[in-house]
């Protein structure tokens, strides 16, 4: 396994706890910020305004992306020109479709002709990808989120669609395909593998990373020791018949 130092993915840290958020900052290796409005509600979070704000004054230089939360297209539209001009580090979430399962493309090409960065979000076939990359303007960064571990999730190794998404994309080179909702992190090392160029990952698979290269020897050792130690903290006994 390469060493995280060899790495050419670009870590995204995915959340919507302040707290987690400013913690993930203070690492260089996380190099953006995803959220979503699944993990904001899960976070409590009330204003959505008020709580992107707080983000990108704790954020200030580094690329983070919030989501459109409409259903009907011109509404998103609107929320989509308001969430761009909250900073310039700032990518517009886009679901690929809306939950009719109408394709977004139109409002993609309009808003991506207009300069907005987009985060396409939510594919998880190549037909997405292709669709999506052929409305994107040649000269504006966009992402375009596929759900690896969705697929992951259906018993199919994303793997090689993640490959052939990367070569779909080139036709837009100013496009980057996003690894989204990993499982573990090997992903991170699938993703690199493939020449995806970002992953974005929950902290609790993030601060996994100081286990990259650990000697698996010790850290069966380990591994026996804690169940040793929540055994004895338990108290458990097995009586022995006489």
């Amino acid at each position: 396994m390469s060493a995280t130092t060899n790495l050419k993915v670009k870590l995204f840290a995915d959340g919507a706890d302040l707290a987690g958020i400013k913690e993930m900052y203070a690492n260089p290796m996380i190099k953006g910020f995803t959220t979503n409005p699944t993990l904001m509600r899960k976070a409590g979070i009330q204003d959505y305004k008020a709580f992107a704000h707080q983000v990108l004054e704790a954020i200030p230089d580094r690329p983070i992306s919030f989501e459109v939360f409409a259903d009907d297209f011109d509404e998103m539209e609107r929320q989509a020109l308001e969430i761009a001009s909250w900073g310039k580090n700032v990518s517009v979430k886009i679901p690929v479709t809306n939950t009719r399962k109408e394709f977004a493309g139109p409002l993609i090409e309009r808003l991506s002709k207009a300069g907005v960065a987009l985060n396409v979000t939510a594919l998880t076939t190549l037909d997405q990808v292709r669709n999506v990359t052929a409305r994107l303007a040649s000269d504006v960064p966009a992402i375009i989120s596929v759900f690896a571990g969705r697929i992951a999730d259906t018993g199919r190794d994303p793997v090689p669609l993640m490959a052939d998404a990367v070569r779909i994309m080139r036709d837009k080179p100013k496009s980057e395909l996003i690894w989204a909702s990993p499982r573990e992190l090997l992903n991170i090392f699938q993703a690199d593998s493939v020449g995806c160029h970002i992953i974005t990952a929950t902290n609790d698979i993030l601060k996994k990373l100081s286990l990259v290269g650990k000697d698996l020897d010790q850290y069966s050792l380990e591994t026996v020791q804690m169940f040793y130690k929540d055994a004895q903290a338990a108290g458990y006994k097995i009586a022995v018949k006489g």
